[in-house]
């Protein structure tokens, strides 16, 4: 192949993978709002700029729309917690930052959170994206233990659970905290912003010897 038609080649590429995620992003916008079971890809086209023929040419189906469209959010949502843990120069710092960051996400990205929730569920019953979800949950849960592992350096004391039980625990009470919080109930960010740290201090040094 001749240095202009690889040019060109590379060209075409990029521009696909532009509008894939252009596509991707106006999909978010109508899955966020409505749900994986109420949103067909007719319905994600009338909430873009584009028709229901472009989005069956750049997706196969609902599926792999959705799946690329959450992946797309979690690149960025699986290292949200990372600033905190880099700019932390104390454990109390890293308490202190990780639940500020924690409520804030809440606050900004509550629908988003609810899709990605919404999705996790339908995996236990659609297999074609089952592997897709293991993998985001797996890579939230390694953010998750980047935080645990470095307040446990902090502390000088080994962290009392494993990854595993970390992610569900922080998991579980920021899922809580959503659905209060979607329901409109007042306070919950900051309660959020408070029980984050008391937990984070809880699962690393509960049951350790003093140091």
């Amino acid at each position: 192949m001749t240095e202009a038609r690889e040019r060109i080649s590379r060209r075409s590429v990029d521009k696909f993978a532009q509008r894939r995620a252009q596509l991707g992003e106006s999909a978010l916008q109508a899955l966020s709002e409505l749900g994986y079971a109420r949103t067909s890809m007719r319905e994600i086209a009338q909430k873009s700029d584009f028709s229901h023929g472009v989005l069956h040419y750049y997706f196969a189906d609902k599926v792999e729309l959705l799946t690329y469209a959450v992946r797309q959010f979690e690149e960025v949502c699986v290292t949200r917690y990372d600033d905190a843990v880099a700019a932390a120069r104390s454990a109390e710092e890293l308490r202190r930052g990780f639940g500020a960051a924690m409520a804030a996400t809440l606050s900004t990205d509550a629908v988003l959170h609810r899709l990605w929730y919404d999705l996790r569920n339908q995996s236990l019953f659609e297999e074609s994206f089952r592997a897709d979800v293991l993998d985001i949950d797996e890579q939230r849960q390694a953010m998750i233990w980047r935080v645990v592992e470095r307040y446990a350096e902090f502390a000088g004391v080994p962290a009392q659970v494993s990854p595993a039980v970390a992610y569900a625990t922080f998991d579980g009470l920021f899922q809580r905290a959503l659905l209060q919080h979607l329901a409109g109930r007042a306070g919950v960010t900051e309660q959020l912003e408070l029980d984050v740290p008391r937990l984070l201090e809880l699962l690393v040094t509960a049951g350790s010897p003093p140091v």
